[in-house]
């Protein structure tokens, strides 16, 4: 993208877009628990939110939870799936005494290491120093076939969280080694945070699971909560973090352990800046880095664009302008050159999946077919495109269930009609 900011105040309405060649989704398999709805045990999870695909063509995810208790979920669980839709139970997060969860607790998301295991996080669990929930989240791996579960690292483990609090999406470096962010934790200067520290990066060697803090946040300097990080193609990492003013543009060397900034001006509404969702930045069919971003007390969203030297920022038009088409989960960048993205609550209340143009941001089309009483149950959480070129995805609740029984989300996939990856 080349000239200078810009925002267009005429917002871009959802309206009813045909999806690409009237392909309708698959339910690939449909997670159920035993008892009324949303309480009671589920044997293999529930609310799936994280979905891979291996490098043996086999999906490959995470289940936040495997007893849902009225809004208090517990436990979860990894598995695979493949193509044809065979399900297998990797492992499960079993309660121990007192009902901690010493192995982890709540799993997000999932990354197939060079080394072809699966590499993960918890969001609590585990031991250590969190004031609010009982462990701080573990980092975690296993083999694809649910052998040699080993907890790699335990966060918040020392004192004052220094080695961080709950980790990100692990992504891997040219180098062979992992890296990923934590929202909090580190020995970084950050006065507004009960955890302390305004979060970190860090690396884990999968040859040994050595886990090690490369960087440390400090506000006034670098910013704090990052974001996911991404890769780009000289094998630097990229991600947001929030600063002062608003968003900061960062970026990692891992050769040098260097990280340097740039603000990331946006224009101000009523008093307030844009925020951007902490699922993060994707480059762009041009090079270029793209987020989402949403404007306090008003409803919608909408993709910005900015060079990797953080200039040059522009901001397109809200791609909706509904309220219930928040929640926005990242950005997808598909075979056919535009972003496709994952909205938990979408037109219908139930969640959408859209099409956004890179070049001006405007809604491309929409697949609309969620809902509480239907198979593929409701709120996606994600989606992925397969190496076939068809997308598969995740939705958090329902789905379909025989009588005594509770769906807790699906695995879907759907062929749109794009070209192979």
């Amino acid at each position: 993208m080349k000239g200078k900011l810009g925002f267009v105040t005429l917002f871009v309405l959802l309206s009813g877009y045909a999806f690409a060649g009237n392909a309708k989704p698959a339910v690939d398999y449909t997670f159920v628990c035993n008892g009324n709805q949303g309480t009671g045990p589920c044997p293999n999870g529930g609310s799936p939110d994280s979905l891979i695909q291996g490098a043996d063509g086999n999906f490959y995810g995470a289940a936040a939870a495997s007893i849902e208790e009225n809004y208090e979920p517990d436990g979860g669980t990894a598995f695979s799936l493949t193509p044809s839709g065979t399900f297998t139970l990797l492992h499960t997060f079993a309660p121990g005494p007192n009902q901690a969860y010493p192995d982890g607790n709540l799993p997000g998301v999932l990354t197939q290491g060079p080394d072809g295991k699966l590499y993960g996080e918890t969001r609590v669990g585990g031991i250590g120093n969190c004031t609010v929930y009982p462990g701080c989240g573990v980092l975690y791996r296993v083999n694809t076939d649910g052998s040699g579960f080993q907890i790699i690292h335990k966060f918040c483990s020392m004192a004052n969280c220094a080695d961080g609090w709950a980790g990100g999406a692990l992504v891997t470096g040219t180098d062979g080694n992992l890296y990923a962010t934590s929202y909090a934790g580190g020995t970084g200067a950050c006065v507004y945070y009960v955890y302390k520290g305004c979060g970190t990066i860090f690396r884990v060697t999968p040859s040994t699971g050595k886990y090690q803090v490369v960087f440390n946040f400090v506000f006034a300097t670098s910013g704090g909560s990052p974001s996911n990080l991404i890769l780009a193609a000289d094998g630097t990492f990229y991600g947001l973090s929030n600063g002062t003013p608003g968003e900061l543009l960062f970026h990692y060397t891992p050769t040098t352990g260097t990280l340097t900034t740039a603000t990331l001006v946006f224009p101000v509404f009523d008093g307030d800046l844009p925020s951007g969702p902490t699922s993060g930045l994707a480059f762009g069919p041009n090079g270029d880095l793209y987020g989402l971003y949403q404007i306090y007390a008003t409803s919608g969203a909408g993709l910005f664009e900015v060079e990797p030297d953080g200039s040059n920022l522009r901001l397109f038009p809200f791609y909706t302008t509904l309220e219930s088409g928040g929640e926005p989960d990242g950005l997808l960048l598909a075979s056919d050159g535009n972003f496709w993205i994952a909205e938990s609550n979408g037109s219908t209340g139930y969640g959408n999946i859209v099409s956004v143009s890179p070049t001006n941001g405007t809604l491309l089309e929409t697949l609309s077919p969620f809902f509480k009483g239907g198979p593929l149950g409701g709120l996606p959480v994600e989606i992925i495109q397969a190496k076939d070129g068809t997308f598969w995805g995740s939705t958090d609740s329902y789905g379909d269930a025989s009588k005594g029984h509770f769906a807790q989300g699906t695995v879907f996939s759907v062929n749109a009609g794009l070209p192979a990856k």
